[in-house]
C-alpha cells in the first residue's frame, strides 16, 4: 500500500479511492444509494461487545488456550433462511465442537460461515453459454442463478434482502441456543448412523460413549443439564466481499471510540482480494472486529508481511486470523516460510487450516469436489508443520453442511464419484455433509488426543 494513502485518514468509505476488485456494476446509482442509505439506518445484525468479546477468545487461541471452529456452507442463499435448515447446520457445528473439546481438552470458539456469506467471488466477470454472454453470477446478494438477462443484472434490492435474511438467521440462531438447543450436544440425539460403516468404529465409538459419560456425570453431579451449566457462544463470520454492503453496516461507537462493521462478528479477506493497495485491505484495515485473511501459495512473503503490518500495526492480541490454504500436496512446501514470514515480522497472529479450498479437483464428467483423505491429510500436515515451527495451530475452517448431501467423495461411506450426482446441490464449491463433518472432528480429536 502506498505510504500516503495509508497515512491518509481512515473512514468507511476511504476504500472507494483505490482499486476494488470484485465488486458488481449496478446500472442505476440512484436505486443502490437508496438501498443502501435504508441499510445504514436500520439496526445492526450484531453488536460491539460480541465483537469484543469474540476478539478476547481468538487472542486466547493465539496462546494456546482455546482453538477456533470455523464452518458452515460456501455460499449461502436466500432459500437457506428457514427454521430446519438453520438448526441442521448449528446442531453439526455443536456437535464437532464437543468432540473437539473432548480431544483438545480446551475451550472450542464457534464460529459459523453463516447470516451474511451471501456474496461469492468469481473468476470471470461474464459467463457464455451457447454463444450468449452474460454477467457471472455473484451470490443471491447481487444477482439470481437463473441464466437470463434479468437474472443476472445485479439488482440493489438484493441487498436489502440479504440484510434481512441475515439478521432473521441470526435472531433464529440465538433463540435456539438460548433456548436450551445446546442441549443437542448429547449423543443420544445425534445420527450416528455412518459408524457402522467407519473403518475407525471402535475408536469412534469409544469418543462417542466418553463424551456421554462425561455427560451423564456433570448431570448427576449438578443436577442440571449440561446447557444450563453456562451461556453457549456462537458467532457468526462471512468474506466481507461486497464493500458497499459492508460500508452502510460499518458504525462509529462513541463510548468506545472505534468503528465496527456490525453485519458480522468476524469478517475475513478473501484470496483473490488480499492485496496490500486494494480497497478491501484499506477497508479492513480500519475497523475494530477481528478479521480473517485467506492466504496461500500464490502470496510471497513480502506481501504476507505487509498484509501483517497493515491490518494489525499495533500488534492486537486476537485482531488477526491467518486462514490458509494450500492444498494437501503443496503445504509442506509452501507452509513453513509463511510461518517464518510472520515470526520476522515480530506480530503474532492466529493460524488456522482451510484444507477445503486447495484439495477441490474436477471428475472425468466435470463435476468439482474435494476428497475427505485430501481434506484430512492437509489437517494432519498443518498440525505437525506448525509444531515443528514453534507455532501454533489455533483453528480450523471447513465448508460444511448439516444436509445429507454428496458433494465431497470419501468418508466412511466411502461416497464416490459416481455417488455425487445422488444429492449434489451447492451452487459454488463442495460442502463435507453432516456425517463427513463430525467424522472429520473425531479424526482430529483421535489424533491430537494421543499427542
Amino acid at each position: 500500500m502506498n505510504a500516503a494513502v495509508e497515512s491518509a485518514a481512515w473512514t468507511p468509505a476511504s476504500w472507494q479511492r483505490l482499486p476494488a476488485l470484485q465488486q458488481p456494476q449496478y446500472a442505476d446509482p440512484g436505486r443502490l444509494a437508496l438501498v443502501l442509505e435504508q441499510i445504514a439506518r436500520l439496526p445492526p445484525v450484531v453488536v460491539s461487545w460480541e465483537v469484543d468479546q469474540l476478539k478476547d477468545e481468538l487472542a486466547a487461541a493465539q496462546r494456546g488456550e482455546r482453538f477456533l471452529l470455523q464452518g458452515g456452507d460456501c455460499a449461502e442463499g436466500f432459500n437457506d433462511c428457514e427454521s430446519d435448515t438453520i438448526a441442521r447446520k448449528l446442531k453439526i457445528l455443536l456437535q464437532m465442537s464437543v468432540v473437539l473439546l473432548h480431544g483438545l481438552k480446551k475451550p472450542v470458539i464457534r464460529v459459523g460461515r453463516i447470516a451474511g456469506q451471501y456474496a461469492k467471488p468469481r473468476s470471470a466477470d461474464t459467463e457464455t453459454r451457447e454463444g450468449v454472454t452474460l454477467p457471472s453470477y455473484r451470490g443471491d446478494i447481487v444477482n439470481r442463478a437463473a441464466f437470463s438477462a434479468a437474472d443476472r443484472e445485479p439488482d440493489p434490492e438484493l441487498l436489502l434482502r440479504g440484510y434481512e435474511r441475515a439478521a432473521l438467521t441470526l435472531n433464529f440462531v440465538r433463540a435456539l441456543v438460548d433456548g436450551g438447543f445446546a442441549d443437542l450436544h448429547h449423543p443420544e440425539y445425534w445420527d450416528l448412523g455412518f459408524l457402522q460403516h467407519a473403518k475407525l468404529k471402535d475408536a469412534y465409538q469409544k469418543i462417542v460413549d466418553q463424551i456421554s459419560d462425561a455427560l451423564d456425570f456433570y448431570t448427576a453431579v449438578s443436577g442440571s443439564p449440561v446447557h444450563e451449566a453456562g451461556q453457549v457462544r456462537f458467532y457468526a463470520s462471512h468474506e466481507g466481499l461486497h464493500l458497499l454492503y459492508e460500508q452502510a453496516q460499518t458504525r462509529y461507537l462513541k463510548r468506545r471510540q472505534r468503528w465496527y462493521n456490525l453485519a458480522t462478528h468476524m469478517p475475513w479477506i478473501g484470496m483473490r482480494t488480499a492485496m496490500p493497495g486494494g480497497a478491501h485491505v484499506e477497508y479492513f484495515r480500519g475497523i475494530a472486529n477481528p478479521i480473517g485473511v485467506k492466504v496461500g501459495e500464490g502470496m510471497d512473503a513480502a506481501t504476507l508481511a505487509e498484509l501483517v503490518r497493515i491490518l494489525n500495526p499495533d500488534d492486537e492480541p486476537g485482531r488477526l486470523t491467518l486462514i490458509h490454504r494450500f492444498g494437501a500436496k503443496r503445504i509442506e512446501h509452501a507452509l513453513p516460510a509463511m510461518i517464518r514470514a510472520v515470526r520476522d515480522s515480530g506480530r503474532q497472529v492466529l493460524w488456522v487450516c482451510d484444507p477445503m479450498h486447495g484439495n477441490t479437483e474436477t471428475t472425468p464428467q466435470g463435476v468439482k469436489t474435494r476428497r475427505f483423505e485430501n481434506i484430512l491429510a492437509e489437517v494432519e500436515s498443518a498440525f505437525r508443520i506448525h509444531e515443528e515451527a514453534g507455532a501454533i495451530l489455533g483453528g480450523v475452517h471447513f465448508e460444511l453442511t448439516g444436509d445429507d448431501v454428496t458433494e465431497c467423495t470419501g468418508g466412511a461411506r466411502g461416497l464416490s464419484d459416481v455417488d455425487l450426482a445422488r444429492a449434489y446441490r451447492t451452487s459454488v464449491d463442495p460442502r463435507l455433509n453432516c456425517e463427513q463433518a463430525l467424522e472429520l472432528a473425531m479424526l482430529i480429536a483421535r489424533l491430537r488426543g494421543r499427542q
